[in-house]
């Protein structure tokens, strides 16, 4: 139980995190609370295949520089999936990884 309540606050911070960076940065726009919410578990599911095919070496808690273009890209993809929810350009995408890192680096959770 202890698992699903961590697991549901860490959903809806990526969705809150989501849209605070919509509302901050060019290029990124998220529609509102449900978009967020559905924009992150988009991103959680293609982040988690991405890291199964490519490895543990490209994941964002990792911190480098592939750990950051593998957010960016994902975020990016994520616009194709969602397109009614999320609209991204490839700054934006970058942007957006940017700064989800940073809070990831004060906010560190993971999802496994």
């Amino acid at each position: 139980m202890r698992e699903w309540i961590g697991f549901i606050v860490r959903f809806i911070v990526s969705a809150l995190v989501l849209l605070l960076v919509s509302a901050i940065l060019p290029g990124i726009t998220v529609r509102g609370f449900t978009g967020a919410l559905i924009a992150a578990a988009i991103i959680a599911i293609l982040g988690y295949v991405v890291e199964k095919l490519l490895g543990d070496r490209v994941s964002p808690q990792n911190r480098g520089l592939v750990g950051f273009i593998t957010g960016a890209v994902v975020i990016y993809l994520a616009k194709f999936v969602i397109p009614g929810y999320l609209s991204v350009s490839i700054i934006g995408a970058l942007l957006a990884a940017f700064v989800i890192g940073i809070i990831d680096a004060f906010v560190p959770t993971l999802i496994r």
